[in-house]
């Protein structure tokens, strides 16, 4: 409610606003935002799976843990360029403005 929280001294304010930022940055403490952790999991789930004869379930979950190492559930790709050596990066022009002097000569 803002109307309540308008009325709040600054102290709180500022101990809310820390809190509710380390609340949604920190992922350390969360255990399946961790690789291990997931592929712990993922393995569990395909040995159970493969115990039970679902080997359909048994073979997606290994695709997926595979995809899991290989950094498939990442946004870091590495493409190399011709001969595998690294791809130019491309540079982007820079354009210089003369800013007006509004008279202040």
């Amino acid at each position: 409610n803002k109307k309540a929280a308008s009325g709040l001294a600054p102290k709180w304010k500022a101990l809310f606003g820390e809190t509710r930022k380390t609340f949604l940055e920190d992922t350390a403490t969360i255990a399946i935002s961790h690789r291990a952790v997931r592929l712990r999991g993922l393995q569990c789930m395909a040995e159970k799976a493969e115990i039970q004869g679902n080997m359909v379930l048994a073979a997606s979950l290994m695709k997926q843990a595979a995809e899991e190492s290989g950094n498939a559930y990442t946004n870091r790709r590495e493409l190399p360029g011709k001969d595998g050596k690294d791809l130019p990066v491309p540079v982007s022009p820079v354009t210089i403005f003369q800013l007006p002097d509004n008279d202040r000569s």
